[in-house]
């Protein structure tokens, strides 16, 4: 392919290519937003809660919205591409520049309908069996029976204790059912588990 033919595919292909991230982008903005709106009505009812830890490239993924900004102001105030070509470039900004961001900012722990994991809620009727690993920081690994999951929840030592009894409270209540995963021959307390 000769270098003018390449441009001209180039140009065919940019803005298609754009729009195809661009839709990828969208549906994940949808749900860090569909995310932040739920903590936003949970943060009322919150039993025990901490800041999360930022994600290992947190600071890459700032770079990243603060590239994609740069890119649309070239885009748009020096080459004056039209913003419909832009789409992919807007949604990709808006998940590392804001989405993401303030997604990492959602407290992690205990709420009064479930709990805030590391990679998202899950009702304490979802919850079919738990398990501590306390190799070096402590973590809560939880059990779904509805989508066949695991979820960590990195928990604060000095929270470790609470998180215990409040795991044991619900247990008491019979707003989580243990016993749904793994092998269950009937020998022990659901509360034993904890």
């Amino acid at each position: 392919m000769n270098p003018e033919g390449f441009v001209d595919y180039f140009r065919w292909a940019s803005p298609r290519l754009s729009l195809l991230f661009g839709l990828g982008f969208l549906a994940a903005n949808l749900r860090l937003v569909f995310e932040l709106l739920q903590y936003r009505r949970r943060r009322r009812h919150a039993l025990l809660v901490w800041e999360g830890t930022r994600p290992k490239y947190y600071g890459l993924n700032l770079a990243l919205g603060a590239v994609f900004g740069a890119l649309l102001a070239v885009n748009i105030f020096w080459l004056h591409r039209p913003l419909r070509d832009l789409f992919g470039e807007l949604m990709m900004l808006t998940y590392y520049g804001y989405a993401f961001p303030l997604s990492v900012r959602i407290a992690r722990g205990f709420y009064e309908d479930g709990v805030w994991s590391d990679s998202g809620f899950l009702k304490w009727a979802q919850i079919s069996a738990v398990s501590w690993r306390e190799e070096g920081a402590v973590t809560l690994v939880l059990i779904s029976h509805v989508r066949s999951i695991a979820r960590r929840l990195d928990v604060p030592g000095h929270l470790y204790g609470q998180a215990r009894r409040l795991l044991r409270d619900r247990i008491k209540a019979h707003e989580m059912h243990m016993g749904g995963a793994g092998l269950d021959l009937g020998s022990r307390n659901e509360q034993d588990v904890v």
